[in-house]
């Protein structure tokens, strides 16, 4: 029986002997890559700079504390995202206040957030679900207008851009995630862009500790202060050499992507009982969805065909035990959101995919479909 994979991380030979020369070197961290790694995704994200961190989680908490957030502050979020954009809110004692989103593309409006405000609402956090872009410009005017932060989960968007601006970009951070799954991975990792310096600096401490000077920075050995409560969110050299090398390429993965996800609109432009989004230029594809009512009974056939596929995500987060007991919600309120959490599935689209193969993953789903 065929066997296709969800995911497949695009690692070379090389990368790993880079890997190999960090490890014996002995300097596993504050090393060559992590500054190379974070020059080479400013480069690509056209951003002033660019922070290596301990994961897309660690990212958003740090900007979340470095934007003031505290206890009796609110900060709207989608309901459809990983639970992690929501924590990086509680973290800091804020509450978290989940909007509903649009179907397909699981983003959030200017109109969902607008019915979320109240004089608690200190900021936003935007996700671009599956690497399709929010409404950027729309969303930054309005957050201008009432004078709250934007902070953009870009968990999915390396190479999301919107009106030729890339994401992250808009707010006043972004965080991306270099998970096993994405588009590029460092097993575990991150990495957050900003363009103002102040808070650069700001991150920066925070993510180390709270300390004040770079080891390179040094006048002596083991002198610096610590000028406010940090965390320990670094990432190793060695994940850093494994993310510049996949960088120096990403332009080649992207590309394959488009190509990929093309095929697939293709292939299920006559498919009345399947939904997606259109193809746009501007979309990372970090993955490709589909929505369909049968969802459950597609993923077990699926499975018993050996495709791997996925589902971003399978629960709205104010269905999360966590969220539901603490402010006393109800998925009712969120009725796209569980529209969504019930019809969607991720399908691969990877450099190493065949176009083959994704005719035959295209395949399986309309016969199943249409025969139901």
């Amino acid at each position: 029986m065929k066997k296709i994979k969800f995911s497949i991380p695009n690692i070379k030979n090389s990368h790993l002997n880079d890997v190999k020369r960090v490890l014996k070197s002995g300097w596993l961290t504050h090393g060559k890559y992590t500054e190379l790694f974070e020059n080479q995704f400013k480069k690509f994200t056209k951003s002033r700079f660019a922070l290596t961190v301990s994961s897309c989680t660690a990212g958003l908490h740090l900007i979340c504390l470095a934007s003031g957030f505290k206890k009796g502050d609110e900060v709207i979020v989608p309901a459809m995202s990983h639970t992690a954009t929501s924590h990086a809110i509680e973290y800091t004692g804020a509450k978290a206040v989940f909007c509903d989103v649009n179907y397909p593309s699981g983003n959030i409006s200017v109109e969902m957030i607008k019915r979320k405000i109240t004089k608690k609402t200190k900021g936003v956090i935007v996700v671009h679900m599956a690497g399709h872009p929010c409404d950027l410009e729309n969303i930054l005017n309005f957050c201008k207008k009432k004078r709250l932060t934007l902070i953009e989960d870009c968990a999915h968007a390396i190479g999301t851009l919107h009106k030729k601006k890339h994401a992250g970009n808009y707010g006043v951070a972004g965080s991306f995630s270099f998970y096993p799954t994405k588009q590029i991975t460092t097993g575990e990792g991150g990495m957050v862009i900003v363009n103002n310096k102040k808070l650069f600096l700001k991150l920066k401490m925070l993510k180390q500790f709270g300390i004040d000077k770079d080891i390179k920075d040094r006048k002596k050995q083991g002198e610096y202060n610590v000028k406010d409560l940090g965390y320990n969110y670094r990432m190793t050299d060695f994940q850093s050499s494994l993310g510049y090398n996949q960088m120096l390429n990403y332009k080649k993965n992207l590309s394959i992507r488009h190509l990929i996800a093309k095929r697939y609109i293709k292939n299920f432009k006559n498919s009345e009982n399947i939904d997606h989004m259109e193809y746009s230029k501007d979309c990372s594809f970090f993955v490709f969805q589909i929505f369909c009512k049968k969802r459950d009974l597609l993923l077990k056939h699926l499975k018993k065909r050996g495709i791997g596929v996925s589902v971003h995500y399978i629960n709205p987060l104010p269905k999360m035990e966590y969220y539901k007991k603490k402010y006393d919600l109800k998925i009712s309120d969120f009725k796209i959101a569980k529209m969504y959490a019930d019809r969607n599935i991720s399908l691969p689209i990877y450099p190493k995919l065949s176009l083959h193969n994704v005719d035959f993953i295209s395949n399986v789903i309309k016969r199943f479909i249409d025969e139901k």
